[in-house]
């Protein structure tokens, strides 16, 4: 399938017939193309081109594309936006636009939408603290997008109104348009959520000017950003203020297309701000020096975030969904343990802040207070329901089967999504279980034996295995992942493992044991479920754990990133580096498979 085809554009600044007139003759000459996203001002500076934009809001005259813009302010702006949120169809919680009229939509506050393929993500207006309802961002459209940074799906797209400041450090003074600054015009808390949220294209407009950055690199991310600003429509300069991109969606590319960098590249504007005075350097540290390799980024001072953060009235939203915020006593919004127990027992974050729901009866969250029994027992989701929506359910339909190597009575093997190295496997229980520490007996006798397997298979490859386990006291489906480690480090696994947790300013309770089977009996026996774990079985039987506290800062990918440094692979650290297309992964499963074969306890 070809990739999807979009148009971009500055302010509209109520010109909207001669922009849809450019609009319509690019999708003639050189399309059909999907959408158009606008960024800056899409309302008029004055009244004389209310009329206009009234043909349009009215159905006089027709949006040839489906249109999106984001500058929610101007002449007629008030009128027009308050109407079409009173629309019945425009209700409640949606991020994917309120529809004005056919094919014009309204991009509200902030949020993430997928747009033919490719996951958009936006920031609606300017920053303001002013509190008023259209042409403004507050705190809590930050915080919406500052939980993305925590989801594992790459942004492709983020929209902004104005450029972020900072975007001219380190490009090319040959490309910058004259009379451009970094002062006049821009948003440093935008250069703060495009730091944390990476996206693969970032578009903004309010300069009056068309600039196309060189792309430059992440931070922990193998792949490159550019930056595209947009002129307004109809500029009596005549600079472009219309611009079209092809990009395949994230989700569908392979990590060797997502880590392509083009010879242009540089490095990372906003390191520049934070004083970095050698990315370049910074970027090819290596993990062969353990005290110099990618632990560097875990902040022990921010490991148990205490509740603190501002006494005001509203929730941070980014603490409520993850259980800290990178603000900590800076925080203009209230850190509340007991409203993000709330939250973690499926309660409305809505309902928590406001005492109410838009949704109403379309949210799927709950609208009381609940008891711990209450989630304990249920939230009314049966387990049979929850299983159809998990993507390591057999029964679901969202399980990628083609990456099944091996399916027992009570567990399977399959290849882990974006794998570490080839033979990165996971080993689950086939009925949804949130961990496989608290699973039937049955269970763990199959699993073992799927352990024993492995080792055997490694072996004879002249490899080690080492498994792993996050056990996240609210989890889905279990999942104990195994990755083999060459002969040659194994002996370092614990010391490097160590290393780490002291950078996060903890130490592993140690289980040592001849085999590993014993070690996890007495895991089993020691856990009673009541907070997260993490621990890692190393090669000779030993078992290093760790209780996670409820507000400890813990890296949920802690287990591969660990792994990444001791071979070596820091970009491959984060699984969405490492995806494959389905094709590839076919590959990588019938290879292993060929191999396993005769160590397969279910051939």
């Amino acid at each position: 399938m070809a990739p999807p085809r979009i148009l971009l554009c500055g302010d509209p600044l109520g010109n909207l017939n001669q922009l849809f007139k450019r609009v319509s003759s690019v999708n003639k000459s050189a399309g059909p193309f999907d959408a158009l996203l606008c960024v800056g001002q899409f309302f008029p500076e004055s009244s004389d081109r209310l009329e206009e934009l009234n043909e349009y809001v009215e159905g006089r005259k027709n949006v040839p594309i489906p249109t999106y813009f984001i500058g929610d302010y101007g002449v007629g702006a008030a009128k027009v936006l308050s109407a079409a949120a009173k629309e019945t169809g425009n209700q409640g919680f949606k991020m994917d636009g309120l529809k004005v009229r056919d094919n014009l939509y309204w991009l509200k506050g902030s949020g993430k939408f997928t747009l033919n393929g490719l996951s958009v993500a936006y920031l609606s207006g300017r920053q303001s603290s002013s509190g008023l309802i259209y042409g403004t961002y507050n705190q809590d459209d930050v915080d919406a997008l500052r939980a993305l940074a925590e989801e594992p799906e790459m942004i492709d797209i983020f929209l902004t109104y104005p450029f972020y400041f900072g975007i001219l450090n380190r490009a090319s003074t040959s490309d910058i348009p004259p009379g451009i600054s970094d002062s006049a015009g821009t948003d440093a808390k935008i250069s703060e959520l495009v730091a944390e949220i990476k996206p693969r294209y970032h578009v903004a407009g309010a300069k009056g000017v068309y600039y196309a950055r060189e792309p430059y690199l992440n931070v922990d991310a193998v792949h490159v950003t550019r930056f595209i600003g947009l002129a307004s429509v109809g500029n009596a300069s005549k600079q472009k203020f219309i611009h079209a991109i092809s990009p395949t969606p994230a989700s569908t590319m392979s990590s060797t297309e997502i880590s392509t960098k083009p010879p242009n590249t540089t490095a990372s504007p906003y390191t520049y701000m934070e004083g970095a005075t050698n990315t370049h350097e910074a970027d090819k540290r290596s993990a062969e020096n353990l005290s110099d390799s990618q632990y560097w980024r875990y902040d022990v001072s921010q490991k148990r975030q205490k509740v603190g953060g501002g006494d005001g009235d509203k929730l941070c939203f980014k603490f409520i969904s993850s259980g800290s915020c990178p603000r900590g006593e800076k925080c203009h919004f209230r850190h509340d343990m007991d409203a993000r127990e709330q939250s973690m027992r499926g309660v409305c974050f809505e309902f928590l802040n406001k005492g109410k729901c838009e949704r109403g009866t379309d949210c799927s969250f709950k609208h009381s207070l609940q008891e711990e029994g209450d989630a304990r027992a249920g939230s009314g989701r049966t387990n049979s329901s929850r299983s159809k929506e998990c993507w390591f359910c057999l029964s679901s339909p969202s399980v990628e089967s083609h990456l099944i190597t091996s399916v027992g009575e009570n567990c399977y093997c399959a290849l882990a999504k974006g794998p570490l190295v080839p033979d990165h496997i996971l080993i689950l229980p086939i009925e949804h279980l949130p961990n496989t520490l608290s699973s039937p007996p049955e269970c763990e006798i199959e699993l073992v034996r799927f352990q024993n397997s492995l080792r055997a298979y490694f072996k004879n490859n002249r490899k080690e295995v080492v498994f792993f386990e996050w056990v996240y006291i609210r989890g889905t489906h279990a999942n104990l992942q195994a990755i083999p480690i060459p002969l040659s480090r194994a002996s370092a696994v614990q010391d490097i493992f160590n290393l780490a947790a002291e950078k996060l300013g903890f130490k592993f309770t140690v289980l040592k044991s001849d085999k590993s089977s014993e070690g996890r009996k007495l895991l089993r026996d020691q856990f009673d479920g009541k907070c997260s774990l993490f621990y890692v079985e190393l090669p000779g039987g030993t078992i290093l754990s760790h209780a996670v506290e409820e507000n400890e800062k813990f890296p949920v990918q802690f287990g591969r990133e660990v792994l990444a440094g001791l071979l070596n692979m820091a970009d491959r650290a984060d699984w969405r580096n490492c995806k494959l297309s389905k094709e590839e992964e076919i590959k990588m499963v019938e290879k292993f498979k060929s191999g396993f074969e005769e160590y397969d306890p279910n051939r």
